[in-house]
């Protein structure tokens, strides 16, 4: 029996089997089973709970909104989107850049330090995952501290090495950010998971327009965030005298 070769694409375009090939190492990487660490974050939502600043789903929602608009957009999203071009170009200062500032807008030792935590988790599963020659050289620059490795930056560097469109490698972060916040509301047993399914398909839409003004992102004064209530509850939460979650 003859084995039939690859399906190529016109002008050296992925063929059919190579681009399933590349969404299936983004389920991968975007899977809940994967060991980001990112169950150990509640991404804030553990402070507001403490506090009592919350009383119902819809508070849950409209929160999970303002920090995509507000946090995650402008400051992990266009991050992500600017290291996948970085990476895509060769640029490797470019990506040490926006890792930087990515690192500096994040004002809350909290979540700078969940950020960098989960982003080296991630680089050292995506050796024995990917081994990706992007992985070991972002890697490299990790362990002799030229980067801080965010969560986003790696995440935006393996998609590139993986050769993932950078419109679904945005989408599928910030869904997986959207997936983690429910996940930690059910934990935390403010809403059942039925409800917590529905906030991800009420949200779907602010996702999308999320992403597009990541992808809108061309300079590095792009990539911002103002959350200043959420960093002063993470602030509180970090001295909480007990706690589930990291973050």
């Amino acid at each position: 029996m003859s084995v039939r070769a690859p399906e190529a694409g016109p002008a050296g375009r992925a063929g059919p089997a190579e681009e399933l090939g590349t969404l299936l190492a983004q389920f991968q990487l975007t899977d809940s089973g994967f060991p980001s660490g990112l169950y150990t974050l509640s991404h804030g939502l553990e402070g507001y709970v403490q506090l009592g600043l919350l009383s119902g789903p819809e508070e849950i929602s409209a929160l999970l909104r303002d920090l995509l608009y507000h946090s995650v957009g402008p400051g992990d999203a266009t991050a992500l989107v600017l290291a996948h071009r970085a990476v895509t170009g060769g640029d490797w200062d470019r990506l040490a850049q926006v890792d930087h500032r990515l690192h500096a807008v994040k004002l809350n030792r909290e979540q700078r330090t969940a950020s960098v935590r989960t982003g080296r988790q991630v680089l050292d599963t995506a050796a024995w995952a990917f081994a990706l020659p992007e992985v070991e050289r972002l890697a490299s620059l990790v362990a002799r501290k030229a980067v801080p490795g965010n969560h986003a930056v790696v995440v935006g560097a393996v998609h590139a090495g993986l050769g993932a469109p950078v419109e679904r490698a945005v989408a599928g972060d910030l869904y997986a950010f959207a997936a983690s916040w429910t996940a930690a509301a059910v934990r935390l047993a403010r809403v059942d998971f039925r409800r917590a399914q529905a906030i991800l398909r009420e949200v779907r839409p602010d996702l999308a327009r999320v992403a597009r003004r990541a992808l809108a992102a061309e300079d590095l004064l792009d990539l911002h965030g103002a959350v200043p209530v959420a960093d002063t509850v993470s602030a509180a939460h970090e001295r909480a005298p007990a706690r589930l979650f990291i973050t």
